[in-house]
């Protein structure tokens, strides 16, 4: 498997494109404003066809090319079904730009698997920064696209519509409870790891409360 990434729009949202070089199928995640020039010129360089766009949660600065991308390459669009409305009617809170709604043709759930070649995801549904919140695990890479459940040293808001601090601490428990080694690639900000943040996500599993 082939890793592409972008920072991308006003709060530099993680772009992230899987690419099997063997099958030449790519799988997008996170295709925020504006990244569809990106993606396109570098699915071209390479040869790749996009068969699906991942929007691991439903807030516009992932979401904000979903739209463009599907019209320019024939991706298919997925997202957690408690997160398709977020998508079909977009909610531009804080957005410099319109948010131009899209249309799911795959809903997401608790451990489906995404396939394409050599490129397996594992999905795994976290709520907290919304209802519908996603991470996908690439077991065989040991990557985890954790989205806005968790970055390096954090975890994504919980006071937006559809957060929820209760399920953010249910969530982060349980990633808690994946391998040491899984290197972490989050919506914002850079890349780290399982064990790096593991020492204050045990402390919130154990006080059962965030902790800054």
């Amino acid at each position: 498997m082939e890793l592409l990434h972008r920072a991308t729009g006003p709060v530099a949202t993680n772009v992230w494109v899987l690419g099997d070089p063997a099958t030449r199928e790519a799988i997008a995640i996170d295709t925020a404003t504006p990244s569809v020039a990106w993606l396109t010129e570098a699915l071209a360089a390479r040869g790749w066809a996009l068969r699906l766009v991942v929007s691991t949660h439903r807030h516009w600065d992932h979401i904000g090319d979903n739209a463009a991308v599907v019209a320019a390459t024939g991706a298919e669009l997925a997202v957690h079904a408690l997160d398709r409305h977020g998508l079909e009617s977009p909610d531009p809170l804080f957005a410099p730009f319109p948010i131009v709604p899209s249309v799911p043709a795959r809903e997401l759930a608790e451990r489906d698997e995404i396939r394409f070649g050599a490129i397996r995801l594992e999905v795994l549904h976290t709520p907290g920064h919304t209802e519908g919140s996603v991470c996908l695990l690439a077991p065989e890479e040991r990557l985890l696209f954790s989205g806005d459940t968790l970055f390096a040293g954090g975890w994504g808001r919980v006071d937006l519509a559809g957060g929820s601090p209760d399920a953010m601490v249910a969530s982060l428990d349980r990633l808690a409870t994946l391998d040491a080694d899984l290197a972490v690639l989050p919506g914002h900000g850079p890349r780290t790891t399982i064990a790096r943040e593991l020492p204050w996500m045990q402390l919130v599993a154990a006080e059962r409360r965030l902790i800054r």
